[in-house]
C-alpha cells in the first residue's frame, strides 16, 4: 500500500465487530469518497496516555490518513493527547473530548460532534412538546462523553425537561460533567448529579420520563446499569445508545414495553448520524436530510 493511499480510521475497543466495517465501503461508493478503507485502532478501556499519544502521532505523520471517528475513548483522547491537536472546535474545548479527527496537511483538527448527532437521533423519537406536555424528566445513566453531549443538547432544546438527573458510579466523572455544565452557563437548577442507586432514581422518575443508557454497558463490557427487574416509569422513553453487544439494558426495556407502555429505542440512528457527520467533516462534504436518509437505507442491509 502506498503511503499516500487515502484511508480513514476508527478508534474504539472492538472495532472489528462494528457494522461500520460493512457499511463504510457502501457509503464510500455512494459518496464517491477517495477511499473505502477503514483502519481500526483498538485500545483497552484502561489504555495509558502513551497509547493515545502514539496514535495521534501516527495520524499526524501519515500523509494518506484523512481522519478518524472515535468511540469510547473521546475523553481520554483529549486528556492524553489534546495538546497534539492544532485546532479544536468549541464543544471539544468546552467539554474536553474529541469524537472525530480531520486533517489539514499534517495538522490534526479535533471535533466533538456528539451534541449534534445526539440531537439528530433524539428528534426522531422524542415527541414534539413532550416535556412541557407531560412534566417528564430525564435520567441519564452515565456521565462520560455521550452523557455530556446528550444533556447539553437537552438543556438547549426548545422543549427542555425541567430536571435532568445525571448518574454515574465514578464521582470524578460526575464532577467533570458538573464542570462542563457550569462552563457552558447551563442553569444549575435543571441538573441533579448522583453517585447513587440508579434503580431508585429510575423508579422515582415521573411517567413519560426519558431514561438513557450512556454507560457503555452492554457493548464495551457486559451488563446493565440497572438491576434485573427494575421497573421503568410508565410511558417512559427508553434509549439504549448501543445497537450491538449483549444489550442487557435494551432487553430489560423491551420486556416491559407492552406492560408499561414504553417507547424503546436502540442506538442505530445514533450510529448513522455519528458516522455520517464524522465522514462529512473528514471529507469536507455537505449532508442534506435526504442524503442522510439514503445512507441510512443503504446501511439497513447490514443491520
Amino acid at each position: 500500500m502506498s503511503p499516500n493511499t487515502a484511508r480513514m480510521g476508527f478508534v474504539g475497543v472492538d472495532t472489528a465487530n462494528s457494522s461500520i466495517r460493512r457499511v463504510f465501503p457502501l457509503w464510500a461508493r455512494e459518496l464517491a469518497l477517495p477511499t473505502d478503507e477503514l483502519v481500526g485502532h483498538d485500545l483497552p478501556l484502561d489504555a495509558p496516555d502513551s497509547a493515545y499519544r502514539e496514535l495521534a502521532a501516527g495520524m499526524r505523520a501519515d500523509p494518506g490518513y484523512r481522519g478518524a471517528l472515535i468511540t469510547t475513548h473521546k475523553i481520554r483522547m483529549w486528556e492524553a493527547a489534546g495538546d497534539m491537536f492544532a485546532e479544536l472546535d468549541e464543544f471539544a474545548r468546552l467539554c474536553g473530548e474529541i469524537s472525530s479527527v480531520s486533517k489539514r496537511g499534517d495538522l490534526l483538527i479535533g471535533h466533538a460532534k456528539d451534541p449534534l448527532t445526539a440531537g439528530l437521533a433524539m428528534v426522531e423519537f422524542l415527541p414534539r412538546g413532550h416535556f412541557a406536555r407531560t412534566g417528564a424528566e430525564v435520567v441519564c445513566l452515565g456521565a462520560g462523553g455521550a452523557g455530556s453531549a446528550i444533556t447539553w443538547w437537552l438543556a438547549h432544546h426548545d422543549d427542555p425537561p425541567r430536571r435532568i438527573v445525571c448518574v454515574d458510579t465514578d464521582p470524578a466523572r460526575i464532577e467533570r460533567l458538573r464542570g462542563v455544565h457550569a462552563r457552558g452557563g447551563l442553569p444549575a437548577g435543571m441538573f441533579g448529579y448522583e453517585v447513587a442507586d440508579a434503580a431508585a432514581l429510575v423508579r422515582q422518575a415521573p411517567p413519560g420520563s426519558l431514561v438513557i443508557n450512556a454507560t457503555g454497558m452492554g457493548k464495551d463490557r457486559p451488563g446493565s446499569p440497572l438491576p434485573a427487574g427494575t421497573p421503568f416509569p410508565e410511558h417512559a422513553l427508553v434509549w439504549e445508545l448501543n445497537y450491538r453487544g449483549s444489550l442487557e439494558f435494551l432487553a430489560q426495556a423491551r420486556a416491559q414495553r407492552e406492560e408499561r407502555g414504553l417507547t424503546v429505542e436502540d442506538g442505530w440512528s445514533y450510529f448513522i448520524h455519528g458516522w455520517s457527520q464524522a465522514i462529512a467533516a473528514i471529507f469536507d462534504l455537505t449532508l442534506t436530510p435526504d442524503l442522510v436518509h439514503e445512507l441510512a437505507e443503504i446501511a439497513e442491509v447490514v443491520r
